[in-house]
């Protein structure tokens, strides 16, 4: 109990360094959060700040999410006893979960961060490649029908939690999954909000490659 306690800390710190706000300290630039769809994450630093400055606050989020369920899941603490065998499967969604809740809730900015996308996507990236094309197809499909990226991300986490269930993996990936998605689902709560309003801004081909429309 006490390799996840520590585990599930340092995930959460680790998510807490989030991409678009530690650049704008390291450069002195603009806080995102003050434009745009007021969200941290790489999307709304593609609208307010550009392609190049995204892509290294996308590479940032990915990377923290990768390195907790890819390393330090798996990492062996010094001093600390490891889990026991019914425990030690639970360190990857733990890890997981709190990367992305570091994400959210990040500790160095006021607690308040990005949706956590990003983020799940390199988490599960460091449990499973494969776990990823659910994802990703689902998020392209729901794109091109529907033109709405939260509408996208949210179907992509339950697509993931679905395939998860679907797969028979055990109830710590499935916990992994279904959190996930909740999560996402109330990270974008106000994209549903205008959804529902009829005032979310559908994003269009070209925009998805750098012209700025949509909401995020």
């Amino acid at each position: 109990m006490t390799e996840l306690l520590i585990k599930g800390g340092l995930g959460y710190l680790l998510g807490s360094i989030i991409g678009s706000l530690l650049i704008a300290r390291l450069t002195g630039g603009v806080d995102i959060r003050t434009l745009g769809s007021g969200n941290a994450g790489a999307t709304n630093a593609l609208r307010i700040v550009g392609r190049k400055v995204a892509f290294w606050v996308l590479l940032i989020d990915v990377a923290k999410g990768w390195i907790a369920t890819g390393r330090l899941a798996l990492w062996a603490i010094p001093g600390i006893a490891p889990a026991g065998p019914e425990l030690e499967a639970w360190c990857v969604p733990v890890c997981g979960i709190a990367v992305m809740l570091g994400h959210v809730y990040p500790l160095w900015f006021g607690f308040r961060g990005g949706k956590g996308v990003a983020t799940l996507l390199g988490a599960t990236l460091g449990i499973s490649a494969s776990l990823l094309l659910p994802m990703v197809i689902t998020w392209l499909i729901a794109v091109i029908l529907f033109g709405f990226v939260g509408l996208a991300s949210i179907l992509g986490a339950l697509a993931l939690a679905a395939w998860i269930a679907a797969t028979n993996s055990g109830p710590p990936l499935l916990t992994f999954g279904i959190v996930s998605a909740v999560l996402i689902l109330f990270t974008h709560r106000a994209n549903i909000a205008r959804m529902r309003a009829g005032t979310e801004a559908r994003a269009r081909r070209l925009w998805l490659f750098g012209t700025r429309r949509g909401q995020a």
